[in-house]
């Protein structure tokens, strides 16, 4: 009793195993049919990339019947439900097909194939019939209806006759058929098509797999011969304990299969729940599209995103629901660019989406393709980050960083005051000087007349002295005056004229020779004039600070301050240097130097050269400084040469 129960299960056990394989292969080769189906879909979808004649679509079709064997014929029909044939071709490999019977016959399947197709907007496939042919012979055929379209409007539809014959032994892999026997089956078990047939009726292993076409489907059967048993001989005479320890093995062997198939069941549905709980709890929004374009996936984070439901999200295509509608076209280029393979930008790009209510989010989307276990490319999946916060933090910086540097500019003025209040004390007088001269001459009845020409001088010098004050007080305006950062090519003498006013001031007080080096012929730098100016202002203003009177002495020659514009030895930048010969930098102020709120001096607030380093940084250069010999400290930046267009230089750059 023992050993036949041992010997029926190691039988059942033999069957099982080739049963399981005969199923996988016959998936397999289903999967395959299925495959191949697809890719003559697009084959098919080739010939109508670009308009062609009916001769030269011929030519191009019988190009790809001698490449398909499975294809008997392919037609372009016109729109509409007559469906008037405008070309066709025949595969090179039989006789016409339609060449016994007229092609008629099979419009009802054509027709049925057509409005399926139309109906899924895509391709769809009839019922399978029999073709008689000549000498008393005849194959099964089915017709897939590929629908066309041109600027979205139905353009006729391409129809493609395939032999099921040809799709068994075309489309599937022989390796998996030595030995075996495949055929094409109707759901109620009419053989269609026969590959290759088996002897022996009932004892052969049969499995069977569903092929699923759009409008049909095919039951594909694959049969193969059972195998003798080869565990046990054919003797009586075998050792019952070996037999038990054997029936053992074989039950350890499939209680350890069952636990490991339990054990990797559970650890799939873990590791999909935690991909799940992990993708739901992400603020990160994902979405997954096919190589159409079509929406396959999307988590929480992205519905919140745009304000649906992944219900009214997975299927949908371009253009998106969350496209803005004035920007639908430039969205639908840029679409068509990553659709066609090209290289996706690894840092991603800049987007806004709309919601439901209208409002808009700006968004940075991240893409990568997406790759199945075959390595080939399924679709695409995206990253989507809300920048709205952003955003905000970057306004709120720079509304900070705009106030800081308008009050680093008033605080320099302030600095200045008595300085310029001096300088127009000047002009002033003189102005008053001439006109009570006038007036008392022209109040003396006694006197003489003033001459016309003595009386011009008298008014040019008011003239003269009333510009003078003038311009120092455009100086001080200009500069303090709040702007738009508005980022211009402006010449280099222009932005060391502009400050050189106020510069003359502090020098004519401190005993300090200005020295202005600068080339008119250096190409113009594009800039923010008036953060440039301000930078110029404030190293210059250092510089002159660090040589208090005295220090060095007037007869040294080193009482001078020298801002330089220089070629860079990069040539798309020009370098700017301010150079003091002052006592230098100690190591403590070197470490520190450019730290917000430091700074050496009793009443200095330690923002001059932050402020400084922040708008040579935002410029794409830094701020440095070096010795010089016998004394003193250099400070240098760089700024970019301005882009010459076409017939001048560019217009001005709002500052991002």
């Amino acid at each position: 009793m023992l050993l036949t129960v041992l010997v029926f299960l190691a039988a059942e056990y033999e069957e099982a195993s080739d049963q399981a394989e005969l199923d996988q292969d016959a998936a397999a080769l289903a999967s395959d049919i299925r495959s191949a189906l697809l890719r003559n879909v697009q084959t098919l979808q080739s010939l109508h990339v670009t308009p062609l004649a009916p001769e030269a679509w011929t030519a191009r079709a019988s190009g790809v019947l001698s490449l398909h064997r499975e294809l008997v014929r392919i037609e372009w029909r016109a729109a509409g439900r007559d469906g008037r044939i405008l070309a066709q071709a025949d595969t090179p490999y039989l006789r016409p097909v339609f060449g016994f019977m007229p092609r008629t016959q099979t419009q009802p399947e054509v027709r049925l194939a057509c409005d399926n197709a139309q109906r899924l907007s895509g391709p769809a496939y009839s019922r399978s019939y029999f073709w008689p042919m000549r000498e008393g012979t005849g194959m099964e055929l089915i017709e897939m209806c590929l629908p066309l379209f041109q600027a979205g409007e139905p353009a006729g539809a391409l129809v493609a006759t395939y032999s099921l014959g040809g799709l068994l032994s075309e489309l599937t892999n022989r390796d998996l058929l030595r030995n075996r026997g495949l055929a094409f089956n109707d759901a109620d078990g009419t053989r269609l098509a026969v590959l290759s047939s088996l002897q022996g009726g009932r004892r052969n292993l049969r499995s069977v797999a569903v092929l699923d076409l759009p409008g049909h489907t095919l039951i594909l059967q694959l049969e193969a011969q059972r195998r003798a048993l080869g565990l046990f001989p054919n003797v009586l005479t075998a050792v019952v304990g070996a037999l038990c320890l054997a029936l053992l093995a074989v039950l350890a062997l499939l209680g350890r299969d069952i636990r490991r198939r339990q054990r990797a069941e559970q650890d799939l549905a873990e590791a999909l729940a935690f991909r799940k709980a992990m993708e739901d709890s992400l603020v990160t929004g994902l979405r997954a599209r096919d190589m159409n374009g079509r929406i396959t996936y999307v988590n929480p984070a992205f519905c919140q995103l745009v304000g649906r439901t992944s219900e009214e999200l997975v299927g949908t295509g371009l253009p998106a629901p969350w496209w803005p509608p004035d920007l639908v076209d430039e969205y639908q280029q840029r679409q068509a660019v990553r659709l066609a393979g090209k290289t996706l930008p690894r840092e991603g790009f800049e987007s806004v989406f709309q919601r439901t209510d209208g409002t808009r989010v700006p968004v940075l989307i991240i893409e990568a393709p997406l790759i199945d276990a075959q390595g080939q490319q399924t679709g695409y999946m995206s990253a989507v980050l809300d920048l709205t916060e952003q955003r905000r933090v970057e306004d709120l910086n720079r509304a900070s960083q705009e106030r800081l540097q308008a009050t680093a500019r008033l605080a320099t003025v302030g600095e200045m005051a008595s300085l310029i209040s001096h300088e127009l004390n000047q002009p002033l007088a003189a102005i008053a000087s001439y006109a009570n001269g006038t007036l008392n001459m022209l109040s003396d009845d006694g006197a003489e007349p003033l001459p016309p020409a003595d009386l011009r001088r008298v008014i040019e010098r008011i003239a003269e002295q009333a510009d003078r004050a003038g311009r120092v007080i455009k100086s001080v305006a200009d500069f303090v005056r709040r702007r738009d950062q508005v980022r211009e090519a402006v010449a280099p003498i222009s932005l060391v004229s502009a400050i050189q006013p106020l510069l003359v001031l502090q020098a004519k007080k401190d005993g300090i020779r200005l020295q202005v080096a600068v080339d008119p012929a250096l190409p113009a730098v594009q800039c923010d004039r008036t953060m440039i100016e301000q930078v110029l202002l404030n190293l210059a203003r250092n510089g002159m600070q660090a040589m208090p009177p005295g220090d060095p002495p007037m007869d040294s020659g080193l009482r001078r301050l020298r801002i330089a514009a220089v070629s860079d030895a990069d040539p798309a930048w020009v370098a700017f240097e301010v150079t003091d010969h002052g006592q230098g930098l100690s190591d403590e102020v070197r470490q520190h130097l450019g730290t917000p709120f430091f700074t050496t001096k009793a009443e200095g607030m330690g923002l001059g050269l932050s402020l400084c380093r922040t708008v040579i940084e935002q410029h794409g250069s830094g701020l440095s400084f070096e010795p010089v010999a016998p004394r003193g400290t250099c400070f240098r930046f760089r700024l970019p040469v301005a882009a010459v267009a076409s017939g001048g230089q560019g217009s001005p750059i709002i500052a991002p």
